[in-house]
């Protein structure tokens, strides 16, 4: 059972989701710090309110209250996430995908010699030579 649970937390999942929860934690940070530190103080002054989610409140009867702003502020923080994200990780690590692809196709290597192999690099060799090798008269093929 200990042996299974250590297993599992080494798993390259595991280590890539709590990095990305703790890293998802400190961006979330810079975000709020933007929007709260820029955005907001520009919408307030457009709507003359001291915050944006103090601004475009709407009394209903009672003390009901509708709050537009507040709404406001979370698009504008979901949207900086969103941009954020795509232009700092998602972007860049789609080009080196396309890049390392042209490398492959064009049969330059994909990776520095200063860098091991992966795995999938030694079995993609492996298989490369083993479909060059000729057949021997009488034997079959590797791939047959």
């Amino acid at each position: 059972m200990i042996r299974g649970f250590k297993e599992f937390v080494m798993r390259g999942n595991v280590i890539d989701l709590a990095v990305a929860v703790v890293v998802g934690a400190a961006f979330t940070a810079v975000v709020n710090a933007i929007v709260e530190g820029i955005f907001n103080p520009l919408i307030a002054a457009i709507f003359s309110a001291d915050s944006l989610a103090n601004s475009m409140v709407i009394t209903l009867s009672g003390d009901a209250k509708l709050s537009f702003g507040l709404v406001l502020a979370a698009i504008i923080n979901f949207l900086l996430v969103a941009a954020v994200v795509y232009f700092a990780f998602v972007l860049p690590l789609n080009k080196l995908k396309q890049a390392q692809e042209r490398r492959r196709q064009a049969g330059l290597p994909t990776h520095d010699a200063k860098s091991p192999a992966t795995e999938l690099d030694v079995l993609t060799e492996i298989r490369d030579l083993l479909a060059a090798v000729p057949a021997e008269p009488g034997k079959h093929a590797p791939n047959s």
